[in-house]
């Protein structure tokens, strides 16, 4: 989710969703996730409050020099707690997360206190341990299979008008069409009926009881793998986001919710997404991570240095077994990579930076000594690691379209106002804490956003 979104949206929002929260709440158009920008990092910096340099994350998978393999981000590689699991330690409290897969979910919980529900193999909804009756009926009642073969409409659209996208299905390959609906506003919309209904069955805010619940609404990320951020998807995505927030605010003020004043509501934008290059540059700007390792490699050698021991989008593992100080062959691994076209910086393990400007710090808060190898790397703006698919993106750069994100609170707990100011996705934790009166989790390095607070 990206601020400029919103921002181009504001003219054809509602009145009861998005356009209340930004005028009703304190509103931060200017929020910076300062670090690499990949989905499990940044989900893991809003939910401890710190950068990947302290809670680990520094990717979705990264190499494991002593398994000799690449490791996926999961709540057990997790290097410090969530605010999820401070809340769900305290007496009398209730907390639950919603995501689209379980690792995702149990990251952003980090902890086994607080309940989970996400997405199986066939797009329903499923949990750990005993299944409420009440998910059963849910899932029952909103079986993905009414999606197959859906038209994607555009809201609006004149009758007779083509639809964007059909959700195909193909029974030799169910997965496709999983991916597509989960990519689709019929998977996010599948999701806040299940908050929906996990906040009237469960009784949430109405029986004295603190409840805290999480949502990650997945769908514009799995969206953004395939289309990049400017496709006219994406825009579509957020008016959806719209009308699904006004049904979740309804719902929550009638009878039988919380009500108007017994709820606080956040939205946070975990990152943003790179514009997908244009078909005539995508050889270029689609870059084969191999031959970033093998430019590095011929240079090293030719010096008769240490050899690339792995390259996995951004970092760049060397052999420095025989170096009692690797950090000058790092360096120079650092400077050969500039030879390459795509590669316009890169960080050591050392603390060496190939510039001196703010980038130094994107640089410092996304490097984890054990998990991030020698070198960080970062390509030219705009590039994107190619998967061999020939098309689609990739997230985890540093760039303003990848690490600008929107944040707003909504709530009694926070009058109306809005912020230029940057701020960084760090302080929503700590922010959050304070609001509940938890302790902000163990190793948090933001700031409580006062003036959220009115203060």
């Amino acid at each position: 989710m990206r601020q400029d979104y919103w921002d181009s949206a504001a003219d054809k929002l509602g009145s009861g969703g998005l356009r209340r929260i930004l005028l009703k709440g304190a509103h931060f158009p200017d929020c910076r996730h300062l670090a690499s920008s990949f989905p499990a990092s940044s989900l893991a910096t809003l939910a401890t409050g710190a950068w990947p340099a302290q809670h680990g994350i520094v990717a979705d998978s990264w190499y494991d020099r002593a398994g000799q393999s690449a490791v996926a981000a999961s709540q057990e590689a997790l290097l410090a707690t969530t605010l999820t699991a401070q809340v769900a330690a305290e007496p009398d409290t209730q907390a639950f997360v919603i995501g689209m897969d379980a690792a995702q979910t149990s990251l952003l919980a980090g902890t086994p206190g607080a309940r989970q529900f996400w997405m199986d193999s066939r797009g329903q909804f499923t949990t750990l341990g005993d299944t409420p009756e009440w998910l059963g009926e849910f899932n029952s009642l909103n079986p993905p299979d009414n999606a197959h073969d859906a038209h994607w409409m555009a809201i609006g659209a004149k009758s007779g008008a083509p639809p964007l996208r059909t959700l195909t299905y193909d029974a030799e390959h169910p997965e496709q069409f999983l991916e597509q609906y989960q990519a689709s506003h019929l998977g996010q919309g599948a999701q806040f009926e299940l908050l929906v209904r996990l906040i009237e069955k469960e009784r949430l805010g109405q029986r004295g009881t603190f409840d805290f619940v999480c949502l990650i609404a997945g769908s514009t990320a799995r969206l953004g793998y395939e289309t990049g951020g400017r496709s006219p998807l994406m825009r579509q995505m957020v008016l959806h986001l719209d009308q699904q927030l006004e049904f979740l605010l309804k719902r929550l003020s009638l009878k039988g919710g919380p009500g108007e004043n017994g709820f606080n509501l956040v939205l946070a934008g975990a990152h943003g997404a790179p514009p997908a290059p244009a078909a005539e540059s995508r050889a270029r700007m689609a870059v084969p991570g191999e031959s970033v390792a093998q430019t590095v490699d011929r240079a090293l050698r030719a010096d008769g240095a240490a050899r690339v021991t792995r390259y996995l989008y951004p970092f760049l593992y060397l052999d420095t077994s025989s170096y009692w100080d690797p950090e000058p062959l790092r360096i120079a691994a650092g400077r050969a990579a500039l030879e390459h076209p795509a590669v316009a910086g890169f960080y050591t393990a050392g603390g060496y930076c190939s510039t001196n400007d703010g980038w130094r710090e994107r640089f410092r808060n996304s490097f984890h000594p054990n998990r991030s190898g020698d070198v960080m790397l970062s390509y030219r703006p705009e590039y994107v690691e190619d998967y061999g698919q020939g098309r689609g993106i990739s997230y985890g750069s540093l760039y303003n379209y990848d690490v600008r994100v929107p944040l707003c609170f909504y709530g009694p707990q926070f009058p109306a106002g809005v912020f230029e100011s940057p701020v960084q996705s760090v302080d929503v934790a700590p922010t959050l804490a304070r609001a509940m009166g938890v302790a902000p989790p163990s190793s948090s390095v933001g700031r409580v956003l006062g003036e959220a607070f009115g203060e």
